[in-house]
């Protein structure tokens, strides 16, 4: 399963290139590029009383690759495909969830020269994929946790939605030498806690965060 995940997550990567490609301005060539970096995620949301939820933040790390489409002067398409670790830190100390996941971000970014490299700002969608995660209680005790579209009492794991998705916002400057560094906020958009029946779960739970990591472009 989660070899099939990454082959599509590459193959979207890819598809998203070629597609962007056509498009492309007499504005420079299609390059490629691999980026690192440490995330700095939490889970936001409310109970099923309309209590806000007080989670912490929990550091996990990134690493993937993208392309960079040029698609008019200083435009690019930037579509990737990342590892990424998320989660939360529970409140009042109760333990922390991880969650990993391959995400398949495409971002639009502008790169306008500033000194002798250049300025990055871009935003767009992400979708990602989940691989696994785990939960420990405040006794320090790990439970495996259970990607599923519709709860099931019947499972004693931890459960929620097997796809993420929100939006992208970056910012950054590229050396002349093509190393980058970046940070990045990431507002999740999808409800992660799976449903009943047919119906939503009136807990609502979604993953936000941002994150700083160092690229290169070939």
């Amino acid at each position: 399963m989660k070899t099939k995940i990454l082959a599509t997550a590459v193959a979207a990567l890819f598809s998203t290139a070629l597609f962007a490609q056509k498009m492309t301005y007499d504005a420079g060539r299609t390059t490629f590029g691999i980026r690192g970096g440490v995330n700095f995620n939490t889970i936001t949301g409310e109970d099923a009383n309309n209590n806000k939820f007080d989670n912490n933040i929990k550091t996990g790390f990134h690493v993937g690759v993208n392309a960079e489409v040029p698609v008019g002067t200083g435009f690019y398409v930037q579509p990737g495909v990342l590892y990424s670790q998320k989660g939360a830190e529970f409140q009042n100390d109760q333990g922390h969830v991880k969650l990993t996941y391959i995400e398949v971000p495409v971002n639009l970014v502008y790169k306008p020269i500033l000194g002798t490299g250049r300025m990055l700002l871009g935003f767009g969608p992400y979708v990602g994929f989940g691989l696994g995660g785990k939960v420990e209680n405040s006794a320090g005790t790990e439970t495996d946790v259970e990607f599923t579209k519709n709860y099931d009492a019947t499972v004693a794991k931890p459960q929620y939605k097997g796809i993420d998705a929100g939006a992208n916002f970056l910012a950054g400057y590229e050396l002349s030498n093509n190393v980058s560094f970046q940070i990045n906020a990431q507002l999740g958009l999808a409800q992660l806690t799976p449903g009943n029946n047919g119906e939503d779960n009136p807990v609502k739970t979604k993953n936000t965060g941002f994150g700083v990591s160092v690229g290169y472009r070939f």
